[in-house]
Protein backbone atom coordinates (compact mmCIF):
# COMPACT_ATOMS: atom_id res chain seq x y z
CA UNK A 1 0.00 0.00 0.00
CA UNK A 2 0.74 3.44 -0.78
CA UNK A 3 3.05 4.95 2.04
CA UNK A 4 0.47 7.91 2.21
CA UNK A 5 -1.86 5.41 3.70
CA UNK A 6 -1.02 5.35 7.19
CA UNK A 7 -3.34 3.52 9.72
CA UNK A 8 -5.19 5.72 12.54
CA UNK A 9 -6.26 3.97 15.79
CA UNK A 10 -10.01 4.84 16.22
CA UNK A 11 -9.61 5.02 19.81
CA UNK A 12 -7.02 7.97 19.54
CA UNK A 13 -7.66 9.63 16.63
CA UNK A 14 -9.45 13.60 16.35
CA UNK A 15 -12.95 13.04 15.88
CA UNK A 16 -16.24 15.58 16.41
CA UNK A 17 -18.03 15.36 19.66
CA UNK A 18 -20.95 13.34 19.92
CA UNK A 19 -21.51 9.38 19.85
CA UNK A 20 -19.37 7.72 17.37
CA UNK A 21 -20.62 5.74 14.40
CA UNK A 22 -19.69 2.37 16.17
CA UNK A 23 -21.67 3.98 19.15
CA UNK A 24 -24.88 4.31 17.04
CA UNK A 25 -24.48 0.52 16.21
CA UNK A 26 -24.25 -0.38 19.53
CA UNK A 27 -28.00 0.98 19.78
CA UNK A 28 -28.71 -1.49 16.78
CA UNK A 29 -32.42 -3.52 17.34
CA UNK A 30 -30.72 -6.02 15.13
CA UNK A 31 -27.19 -8.17 14.64
CA UNK A 32 -24.98 -6.01 13.04
CA UNK A 33 -22.82 -7.19 10.43
CA UNK A 34 -18.98 -6.82 10.61
CA UNK A 35 -18.87 -4.91 7.32
CA UNK A 36 -20.36 -2.55 9.43
CA UNK A 37 -18.17 -2.70 12.37
CA UNK A 38 -15.13 -2.81 10.50
CA UNK A 39 -12.51 0.47 10.38
CA UNK A 40 -10.52 1.45 7.99
CA UNK A 41 -9.45 5.24 8.92
CA UNK A 42 -6.27 6.48 7.22
CA UNK A 43 -3.67 9.09 7.86
CA UNK A 44 -3.26 10.59 4.79
CA UNK A 45 -1.33 13.87 5.38
CA UNK A 46 -1.98 17.25 5.32
CA UNK A 47 -0.36 18.03 1.63
CA UNK A 48 -2.28 19.80 -1.23
CA UNK A 49 -3.54 19.20 -4.49
CA UNK A 50 -2.59 21.50 -7.21
CA UNK A 51 -5.47 23.52 -8.63
CA UNK A 52 -4.91 23.17 -12.06
CA UNK A 53 -5.44 19.21 -11.75
CA UNK A 54 -9.64 20.98 -12.30
CA UNK A 55 -8.93 24.05 -14.50
CA UNK A 56 -6.48 22.80 -17.25
CA UNK A 57 -6.75 21.04 -20.75
CA UNK A 58 -3.35 19.31 -19.87
CA UNK A 59 -4.33 17.89 -16.95
CA UNK A 60 -7.20 16.39 -18.81
CA UNK A 61 -5.06 15.29 -21.17
CA UNK A 62 -3.10 13.38 -18.57
CA UNK A 63 -6.13 11.89 -17.44
CA UNK A 64 -6.75 10.51 -20.65
CA UNK A 65 -3.73 8.98 -21.86
CA UNK A 66 -2.72 7.39 -18.24
CA UNK A 67 -6.36 7.07 -16.98
CA UNK A 68 -9.42 6.30 -19.04
CA UNK A 69 -7.04 4.36 -21.23
CA UNK A 70 -5.91 2.43 -18.48
CA UNK A 71 -8.47 2.26 -15.67
CA UNK A 72 -11.74 -0.48 -15.19
CA UNK A 73 -14.93 1.49 -15.38
CA UNK A 74 -18.57 0.23 -15.19
CA UNK A 75 -19.90 0.72 -18.61
CA UNK A 76 -23.84 -0.17 -17.86
CA UNK A 77 -25.98 -2.88 -16.15
CA UNK A 78 -26.44 -6.45 -17.09
CA UNK A 79 -29.69 -6.40 -17.63
CA UNK A 80 -29.58 -3.43 -19.87
CA UNK A 81 -28.59 -5.63 -22.75
CA UNK A 82 -30.50 -9.31 -22.19
CA UNK A 83 -30.70 -10.15 -25.74
CA UNK A 84 -28.61 -11.66 -28.48
CA UNK A 85 -27.87 -8.28 -30.60
CA UNK A 86 -28.76 -5.93 -27.53
CA UNK A 87 -26.02 -3.06 -27.26
CA UNK A 88 -24.89 0.10 -26.11
CA UNK A 89 -22.37 2.84 -26.35
CA UNK A 90 -20.09 3.55 -23.68
CA UNK A 91 -18.33 7.29 -24.09
CA UNK A 92 -15.85 8.34 -22.06
CA UNK A 93 -13.30 11.56 -22.64
CA UNK A 94 -13.57 11.44 -26.18
CA UNK A 95 -13.72 7.87 -26.71
CA UNK A 96 -16.57 5.55 -27.81
CA UNK A 97 -16.94 1.71 -27.04
CA UNK A 98 -19.53 -0.47 -27.73
CA UNK A 99 -20.83 -3.46 -25.07
CA UNK A 100 -23.16 -5.94 -26.98
CA UNK A 101 -24.75 -9.24 -25.89
CA UNK A 102 -23.72 -12.07 -28.76
CA UNK A 103 -25.76 -14.64 -30.08
CA UNK A 104 -24.25 -17.27 -27.65
CA UNK A 105 -25.26 -14.99 -24.78
CA UNK A 106 -21.64 -13.78 -23.75
CA UNK A 107 -21.05 -9.92 -23.66
CA UNK A 108 -18.37 -8.38 -25.79
CA UNK A 109 -17.13 -5.33 -26.04
CA UNK A 110 -15.00 -3.02 -28.80
CA UNK A 111 -13.84 0.17 -29.74
CA UNK A 112 -16.89 2.17 -31.69
CA UNK A 113 -15.04 2.60 -35.05
CA UNK A 114 -15.00 0.81 -38.15
CA UNK A 115 -11.53 -0.44 -39.38
CA UNK A 116 -12.39 0.79 -42.75
CA UNK A 117 -12.47 4.68 -42.26
CA UNK A 118 -13.26 4.85 -38.99
CA UNK A 119 -16.45 5.52 -38.89
CA UNK A 120 -18.64 4.78 -35.68
CA UNK A 121 -20.01 1.70 -36.18
CA UNK A 122 -23.26 2.20 -33.58
CA UNK A 123 -24.64 6.02 -32.72
CA UNK A 124 -27.29 4.74 -30.71
CA UNK A 125 -28.31 1.94 -28.13
CA UNK A 126 -30.51 -0.77 -29.86
CA UNK A 127 -30.50 -4.38 -31.10
CA UNK A 128 -28.70 -5.10 -34.19
CA UNK A 129 -28.04 -8.71 -36.07
CA UNK A 130 -24.22 -7.58 -36.95
CA UNK A 131 -21.92 -4.52 -36.68
CA UNK A 132 -22.36 -3.20 -40.16
CA UNK A 133 -20.87 -0.15 -40.84
CA UNK A 134 -23.13 2.70 -42.18
CA UNK A 135 -20.61 4.38 -44.51
CA UNK A 136 -19.12 1.65 -46.40
CA UNK A 137 -20.88 -1.54 -45.34
CA UNK A 138 -17.97 -3.05 -43.80
CA UNK A 139 -19.40 -5.64 -41.20
CA UNK A 140 -18.54 -8.26 -38.83
CA UNK A 141 -21.05 -10.26 -36.44
CA UNK A 142 -21.52 -10.08 -33.13
CA UNK A 143 -18.93 -11.64 -31.59
CA UNK A 144 -16.51 -9.18 -33.72
CA UNK A 145 -15.50 -11.66 -35.54
CA UNK A 146 -15.27 -10.43 -39.73
CA UNK A 147 -18.22 -10.76 -42.02
CA UNK A 148 -18.05 -8.93 -44.91
CA UNK A 149 -16.23 -6.52 -47.22
CA UNK A 150 -18.38 -5.22 -50.34
CA UNK A 151 -16.49 -5.47 -52.98
CA UNK A 152 -13.39 -7.45 -50.79
CA UNK A 153 -11.54 -7.72 -54.46
CA UNK A 154 -10.35 -4.16 -54.14
CA UNK A 155 -8.99 -4.74 -50.28
CA UNK A 156 -5.66 -7.39 -51.10
CA UNK A 157 -4.30 -6.18 -48.00
CA UNK A 158 -6.71 -6.98 -46.07
CA UNK A 159 -6.70 -10.37 -44.20
CA UNK A 160 -9.77 -11.23 -43.64
CA UNK A 161 -8.55 -14.16 -41.40
CA UNK A 162 -7.29 -11.31 -38.90
CA UNK A 163 -9.92 -8.28 -38.83
CA UNK A 164 -11.86 -9.34 -36.35
CA UNK A 165 -12.71 -5.68 -34.28
CA UNK A 166 -10.27 -5.68 -31.51
CA UNK A 167 -11.62 -7.37 -28.36
CA UNK A 168 -11.62 -4.82 -24.62
CA UNK A 169 -11.64 -6.85 -21.34
CA UNK A 170 -14.86 -7.09 -19.67
CA UNK A 171 -16.34 -8.14 -16.39
CA UNK A 172 -18.89 -8.91 -14.42
CA UNK A 173 -19.86 -7.60 -10.60
CA UNK A 174 -23.21 -7.59 -9.18
CA UNK A 175 -24.91 -7.04 -12.65
CA UNK A 176 -22.44 -4.43 -13.79
CA UNK A 177 -20.33 -4.40 -16.66
CA UNK A 178 -16.98 -2.96 -17.07
CA UNK A 179 -14.86 -2.54 -19.37
CA UNK A 180 -11.15 -1.92 -19.67
CA UNK A 181 -10.24 0.25 -22.88
CA UNK A 182 -6.18 -1.41 -22.21
CA UNK A 183 -6.30 -4.59 -23.65
CA UNK A 184 -2.68 -5.61 -21.77
CA UNK A 185 -4.68 -4.52 -18.08
CA UNK A 186 -4.61 -6.42 -14.86
CA UNK A 187 -7.03 -8.88 -13.41
CA UNK A 188 -9.94 -6.93 -12.68
CA UNK A 189 -10.72 -9.38 -9.79
CA UNK A 190 -7.37 -7.96 -8.53
CA UNK A 191 -8.79 -4.58 -9.11
CA UNK A 192 -12.41 -4.75 -7.24
CA UNK A 193 -11.14 -7.21 -4.49
CA UNK A 194 -11.57 -4.99 -1.62
CA UNK A 195 -14.93 -3.53 -2.86
CA UNK A 196 -16.31 -7.25 -4.00
CA UNK A 197 -15.71 -8.25 0.13
CA UNK A 198 -17.67 -5.30 1.46
CA UNK A 199 -20.45 -6.21 -0.57
CA UNK A 200 -21.02 -9.83 -0.37
CA UNK A 201 -23.89 -9.46 2.06
CA UNK A 202 -25.86 -7.53 -0.34
CA UNK A 203 -25.95 -8.44 -3.45
CA UNK A 204 -26.56 -5.23 -6.18
CA UNK A 205 -27.20 -8.13 -8.62
CA UNK A 206 -30.20 -8.92 -7.03
CA UNK A 207 -31.75 -5.37 -7.49
CA UNK A 208 -33.37 -3.87 -10.53
CA UNK A 209 -33.12 -0.40 -12.24
CA UNK A 210 -35.89 1.38 -11.16
CA UNK A 211 -34.56 4.69 -12.50
CA UNK A 212 -31.51 6.57 -14.23
CA UNK A 213 -30.87 10.42 -14.63
CA UNK A 214 -27.98 11.76 -16.10
CA UNK A 215 -27.15 16.07 -16.23
CA UNK A 216 -24.39 17.89 -18.10
CA UNK A 217 -23.01 19.48 -14.94
CA UNK A 218 -20.48 22.98 -15.90
CA UNK A 219 -17.38 21.88 -14.14
CA UNK A 220 -14.94 19.15 -14.33
CA UNK A 221 -15.81 15.82 -13.42
CA UNK A 222 -13.86 15.80 -9.90
CA UNK A 223 -15.46 18.42 -8.82
CA UNK A 224 -19.03 17.04 -9.34
CA UNK A 225 -17.84 13.80 -7.79
CA UNK A 226 -16.01 15.26 -4.36
CA UNK A 227 -19.23 16.35 -3.60
CA UNK A 228 -20.74 13.10 -2.67
CA UNK A 229 -17.70 12.10 -1.04
CA UNK A 230 -17.58 13.83 2.00
CA UNK A 231 -20.54 15.28 4.63
CA UNK A 232 -18.81 17.84 6.06
CA UNK A 233 -20.49 20.02 3.48
CA UNK A 234 -24.07 18.67 4.75
CA UNK A 235 -24.00 22.19 7.64
CA UNK A 236 -23.23 24.96 4.68
CA UNK A 237 -25.15 22.81 1.92
CA UNK A 238 -27.71 21.03 3.20
CA UNK A 239 -28.88 22.93 6.80
CA UNK A 240 -32.38 21.61 6.50
CA UNK A 241 -31.04 17.83 6.87
CA UNK A 242 -29.08 18.02 9.72
CA UNK A 243 -31.57 17.69 12.79
CA UNK A 244 -31.75 14.03 11.25
CA UNK A 245 -28.10 13.66 10.25
CA UNK A 246 -25.04 12.66 11.77
CA UNK A 247 -23.06 14.72 9.57
CA UNK A 248 -19.65 14.89 11.06
CA UNK A 249 -19.70 12.03 13.04
CA UNK A 250 -19.59 10.11 10.00
CA UNK A 251 -17.06 7.05 9.69
CA UNK A 252 -14.58 7.25 6.52
CA UNK A 253 -12.68 4.28 5.74
CA UNK A 254 -10.20 3.84 3.21
CA UNK A 255 -8.72 0.38 1.58
CA UNK A 256 -6.49 0.62 -1.94
CA UNK A 257 -8.65 0.71 -4.74
CA UNK A 258 -12.14 1.75 -2.58
CA UNK A 259 -13.14 3.71 0.16
CA UNK A 260 -16.64 4.35 2.14
CA UNK A 261 -18.07 7.43 4.04
CA UNK A 262 -20.95 6.09 6.10
CA UNK A 263 -23.13 8.51 7.56
CA UNK A 264 -26.20 7.70 10.49
CA UNK A 265 -29.29 8.93 9.83
CA UNK A 266 -32.01 9.16 12.59
CA UNK A 267 -29.98 11.42 14.86
CA UNK A 268 -28.92 14.59 14.98
CA UNK A 269 -25.35 16.73 13.48
CA UNK A 270 -23.22 17.63 16.46
CA UNK A 271 -22.95 21.25 15.20
CA UNK A 272 -25.98 21.95 16.53
CA UNK A 273 -26.24 23.96 19.50
CA UNK A 274 -29.77 23.22 20.76
CA UNK A 275 -31.46 20.02 21.74
CA UNK A 276 -33.13 18.25 18.94
CA UNK A 277 -36.35 16.26 19.81
CA UNK A 278 -37.27 12.92 18.20
CA UNK A 279 -40.24 15.66 16.98
CA UNK A 280 -37.78 17.17 15.39
CA UNK A 281 -35.98 14.02 13.76
CA UNK A 282 -38.71 12.60 12.29
CA UNK A 283 -39.89 15.21 10.60
CA UNK A 284 -36.48 16.27 8.76
CA UNK A 285 -36.33 12.75 8.23
CA UNK A 286 -39.61 12.69 6.76
CA UNK A 287 -39.47 15.69 4.89
CA UNK A 288 -42.91 16.91 6.88
CA UNK A 289 -44.12 20.93 7.66
CA UNK A 290 -43.64 21.62 11.41
CA UNK A 291 -47.81 21.39 11.73
CA UNK A 292 -48.00 18.12 9.41
CA UNK A 293 -49.60 15.22 10.91
CA UNK A 294 -46.42 12.63 12.22
CA UNK A 295 -46.37 9.56 13.35
CA UNK A 296 -45.51 8.91 16.67
CA UNK A 297 -42.49 7.11 18.54
CA UNK A 298 -43.31 4.38 20.83
CA UNK A 299 -42.08 5.09 24.38
CA UNK A 300 -38.68 3.42 25.07
CA UNK A 301 -37.50 2.86 21.16
CA UNK A 302 -34.81 4.78 20.02
CA UNK A 303 -35.54 6.95 16.77
CA UNK A 304 -33.32 4.70 14.41
CA UNK A 305 -34.79 1.36 15.61
CA UNK A 306 -38.12 3.08 14.19
CA UNK A 307 -37.73 4.64 11.42
CA UNK A 308 -35.53 1.36 10.29
CA UNK A 309 -38.93 -0.70 10.88
CA UNK A 310 -41.03 2.09 8.79
CA UNK A 311 -38.17 1.38 6.29
CA UNK A 312 -38.83 -2.44 6.39
CA UNK A 313 -42.53 -1.61 6.58
CA UNK A 314 -42.25 0.09 3.03
CA UNK A 315 -39.58 -2.72 1.73
CA UNK A 316 -41.14 -6.18 2.59
CA UNK A 317 -43.59 -6.59 -0.42
CA UNK A 318 -41.20 -5.84 -2.45
CA UNK A 319 -37.44 -7.74 -0.75
CA UNK A 320 -39.54 -9.93 1.55
CA UNK A 321 -37.95 -11.69 4.76
CA UNK A 322 -35.04 -10.10 3.61
CA UNK A 323 -35.66 -6.72 5.57
CA UNK A 324 -35.89 -8.97 9.00
CA UNK A 325 -32.28 -9.68 8.26
CA UNK A 326 -30.58 -6.08 7.75
CA UNK A 327 -29.89 -4.32 10.82
CA UNK A 328 -31.21 -0.85 11.38
CA UNK A 329 -27.96 1.05 9.99
CA UNK A 330 -28.36 -0.70 7.03
CA UNK A 331 -32.15 0.14 6.48
CA UNK A 332 -31.24 4.66 7.44
CA UNK A 333 -28.16 5.11 6.90
CA UNK A 334 -25.84 6.26 3.85
CA UNK A 335 -23.36 3.50 2.92
CA UNK A 336 -21.50 5.73 0.28
CA UNK A 337 -19.34 3.70 -1.31
CA UNK A 338 -16.30 4.68 -3.88
CA UNK A 339 -14.40 2.54 -6.52
CA UNK A 340 -11.91 4.45 -7.95
CA UNK A 341 -12.40 6.20 -10.27
CA UNK A 342 -15.71 7.25 -10.58
CA UNK A 343 -18.16 3.99 -9.92
CA UNK A 344 -20.11 4.75 -6.51
CA UNK A 345 -22.60 1.67 -5.47
CA UNK A 346 -24.48 2.51 -1.97
CA UNK A 347 -24.64 -0.36 0.33
CA UNK A 348 -28.13 -2.16 0.90
CA UNK A 349 -31.16 -1.16 0.21
CA UNK A 350 -30.26 2.76 -0.28
CA UNK A 351 -30.14 1.61 -3.50
CA UNK A 352 -28.32 4.45 -5.04
CA UNK A 353 -25.32 4.35 -7.70
CA UNK A 354 -23.46 7.63 -8.82
CA UNK A 355 -20.90 7.80 -11.82
CA UNK A 356 -18.98 10.66 -13.08
CA UNK A 357 -16.90 11.47 -16.06
CA UNK A 358 -15.93 14.22 -18.41
CA UNK A 359 -17.67 15.61 -20.73
CA UNK A 360 -15.85 14.40 -23.96
CA UNK A 361 -12.80 16.54 -23.65
CA UNK A 362 -14.37 19.68 -22.31
CA UNK A 363 -12.56 19.44 -18.64
CA UNK A 364 -14.64 22.19 -17.55
CA UNK A 365 -17.83 19.76 -17.43
CA UNK A 366 -18.91 16.56 -16.54
CA UNK A 367 -21.43 13.71 -16.95
CA UNK A 368 -22.90 13.30 -13.71
CA UNK A 369 -26.03 10.57 -13.50
CA UNK A 370 -27.73 8.38 -10.88
CA UNK A 371 -28.62 5.28 -10.68
CA UNK A 372 -31.68 3.71 -8.54
CA UNK A 373 -31.53 0.22 -7.85
CA UNK A 374 -34.38 -1.78 -6.36
CA UNK A 375 -35.57 -5.20 -4.89
CA UNK A 376 -38.60 -6.61 -6.21
CA UNK A 377 -40.69 -9.44 -6.27
CA UNK A 378 -41.57 -12.04 -9.08
CA UNK A 379 -40.40 -11.52 -12.76
CA UNK A 380 -37.53 -8.66 -13.25
CA UNK A 381 -38.81 -5.51 -14.07
CA UNK A 382 -37.74 -3.91 -17.17
CA UNK A 383 -34.65 -1.39 -16.52
CA UNK A 384 -35.59 2.40 -16.50
CA UNK A 385 -33.83 4.40 -19.86
CA UNK A 386 -31.47 6.99 -19.17
CA UNK A 387 -34.22 10.60 -18.36
CA UNK A 388 -31.33 13.00 -19.87
CA UNK A 389 -32.18 16.61 -17.94
CA UNK A 390 -31.70 19.48 -19.72
CA UNK A 391 -29.22 22.31 -18.58
CA UNK A 392 -32.46 24.08 -16.66
CA UNK A 393 -34.09 21.16 -15.58
CA UNK A 394 -33.51 20.98 -11.65
CA UNK A 395 -32.70 17.08 -10.02
CA UNK A 396 -35.67 17.36 -8.12
CA UNK A 397 -38.14 17.10 -11.28
CA UNK A 398 -36.75 13.67 -11.91
CA UNK A 399 -35.55 12.18 -8.42
CA UNK A 400 -38.29 14.22 -5.75
CA UNK A 401 -36.46 15.31 -2.40
CA UNK A 402 -33.50 13.28 -3.09
CA UNK A 403 -33.21 15.68 -5.87
CA UNK A 404 -33.78 18.89 -3.88
CA UNK A 405 -30.47 17.95 -2.11
CA UNK A 406 -28.90 17.09 -5.72
CA UNK A 407 -29.94 20.14 -6.76
CA UNK A 408 -28.05 22.28 -3.65
CA UNK A 409 -24.69 20.24 -4.54
CA UNK A 410 -25.41 21.25 -8.21
CA UNK A 411 -25.79 25.04 -7.35
CA UNK A 412 -22.05 24.94 -5.91
CA UNK A 413 -19.98 23.43 -8.73
CA UNK A 414 -20.01 25.72 -11.39
CA UNK A 415 -19.32 27.68 -8.58
CA UNK A 416 -16.26 26.29 -7.20
CA UNK A 417 -15.26 25.40 -10.88
CA UNK A 418 -15.25 29.61 -11.37
CA UNK A 419 -13.82 29.89 -7.87
CA UNK A 420 -10.87 27.56 -8.68
CA UNK A 421 -10.17 29.35 -12.03
CA UNK A 422 -10.13 32.66 -10.26
CA UNK A 423 -8.27 31.65 -7.04
CA UNK A 424 -4.40 32.72 -5.87
CA UNK A 425 -4.14 29.71 -4.12
CA UNK A 426 -1.74 26.96 -6.15
CA UNK A 427 -3.66 24.31 -3.87
CA UNK A 428 -6.57 22.43 -2.52
CA UNK A 429 -7.38 22.48 1.21
CA UNK A 430 -8.50 19.73 2.72
CA UNK A 431 -9.31 18.46 6.17
CA UNK A 432 -7.23 15.15 7.26
CA UNK A 433 -10.13 12.88 8.12
CA UNK A 434 -13.75 14.23 7.48
CA UNK A 435 -12.33 15.00 3.59
CA UNK A 436 -9.85 11.59 3.89
CA UNK A 437 -12.15 10.31 0.80
CA UNK A 438 -11.28 12.68 -1.61
CA UNK A 439 -7.75 13.18 -0.43
CA UNK A 440 -7.67 9.09 -1.21
CA UNK A 441 -8.91 9.85 -4.80
CA UNK A 442 -6.29 12.41 -5.23
CA UNK A 443 -3.63 10.18 -3.93
CA UNK A 444 -4.87 7.59 -6.55
CA UNK A 445 -4.75 9.73 -9.18
CA UNK A 446 -1.00 10.52 -8.01
CA UNK A 447 -0.36 7.13 -8.55
CA UNK A 448 -1.96 6.42 -12.05
CA UNK A 449 -0.76 9.96 -13.55
CA UNK A 450 1.64 11.42 -11.44
CA UNK A 451 1.72 15.91 -10.73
Amino acid sequence: MAEAYKDLDPATMPRSTGLTYQDLLDQDSHAVPEVLRSESPKDMGTNEFSVTRYTTAAYHDKEVEHLWKKVWQMACREEEIPLPGDHMRYDIAGMSFIVVRTETGDIKAFPNACLHRGRMLKEHDGNAAELRCAFHGFCWKLDGSFSDIPADWDFPQVDQDNFDLPALPVAIWEGFIFINPDQNCGPFEDFIKDLAKQFERWELGSLYKAAHVAKVMPCNWKIAQEAFCEAYHVSGTHPQILRSLGDVNSQVDIWENCARVITPGGTSSPLLDYAVSNDDILRTNMDLDHDADAPEVPEGMHMRTFLAERARTNLRPAAGDLVDKYCDAEMIDSLDYTLFPNFHPWGAFNGIVYRFRPNGNDHRSAIMECIMLAPFSGERPAPAETHWLEAHESWSTALGYLGKVFDQDAFNMPRVQEGLESTYQTGVVLSGYQESKVRWLHHKLTEWIGE
